[in-house]
């Protein structure tokens, strides 16, 4: 059974299944993480709202492509755990660091939306940071080039 990779936008979208084989979470994990390379996925959301219990394995599959998602740059929203999938993850010892979990697929959907909106304000703000900074320091090299002395800009 091939798990499919839903894009929106620069989202991904995800889910576990309970009757997902581990070849079927090892291809999953596999296109993931060559979707997330191919499109610049900004965001992968990961719904686990089908698994009821997992075995440690199927708890293991899950916390590595979260962080290998992460390695990767995406943001990583969780959504739709069930309380003995929260043991699970819980008793293989890593609580999946850096990884936001929400209730269900709609609230992590409209999370990464947010986040992705918030990161291109503040990358817009750091491009006209930069250039207002280069205005200055252009003045200054000018200056020194006439053989003046450049102001200080403190």
């Amino acid at each position: 059974m091939k798990v499919p990779v839903l894009r929106h936008g620069n989202i991904l979208l995800t889910s576990f299944q309970d009757d997902m084989t581990d070849r079927d979470g090892l291809q999953l994990q596999s296109d993931l993480l060559e979707m997330i390379q191919e499109v610049g996925a900004a965001g992968v959301l990961m719904d686990v709202t089908g698994l009821d219990a997992v075995d440690s394995y199927q708890a293991k599959m899950i916390s590595d492509t979260a962080s290998m998602a992460a390695l990767l740059g995406s943001e990583v929203v969780l959504s739709g755990v069930q309380p003995k999938v929260a043991m699970a993850l819980v008793e293989l010892g890593d609580v999946m660091a850096g990884v936001r979990t929400v209730l269900n697929a709609q609230q992590g959907f409209e999370l990464l939306q947010v986040q992705a909106v918030d990161a291109d304000d503040t990358d817009d703000e750091a491009d006209e940071t930069a250039n207002d900074d280069d205005e200055p320091a252009q003045v200054m090299l000018d200056q020194a080039s006439r053989g003046g002395e450049a102001d200080s800009l403190t």
